[in-house]
């Protein structure tokens, strides 16, 4: 798995060893856009055709586009663990919301290193 940045969204890209074709589906969009090629320099291109024609088809139909995170995020945790985020927040002298990004921050650049341009 590989992961692609354009225009401020990110896509997920695989390969189908069956179909011998690469694919990828942009994350954190609901609206389920998708795109394939059989060479990665067409893959590029499909994906960013694909970015390009999602916000125009939004224009066209009057929706906003869907922006792939908005900096907000609801969490269900088990109260044992808000707890002791909360009190290790409260240590560092920081604030809950400070604490847990700079946690989610560090487990996201370990497991998706720069994958998504700020």
């Amino acid at each position: 798995m590989s992961v692609m940045t354009y225009n401020g969204y990110t896509a997920r890209v695989e390969f189908d060893a069956d179909d011998e074709i690469f694919f990828g589906r942009i994350a954190g969009v609901r609206d389920g856009v998708g795109f394939h090629a059989d060479t990665v320099a067409d893959l590029k291109k499909a994906f960013h055709e694909a970015v390009d024609d999602y916000i125009e088809t939004c224009a066209k139909i009057g929706k906003s586009p869907q922006k792939p995170y908005s900096g907000n995020l609801m969490l269900r945790i088990d109260p044992a663990v808000h707890a002791r985020a909360a009190l290790a927040a409260e240590l560092a002298g920081k604030s809950l919301n400070q604490w847990g990004e700079e946690a989610l921050s560090e487990a996201a650049e370990r497991y998706a290193p720069a994958a998504v341009a700020a």
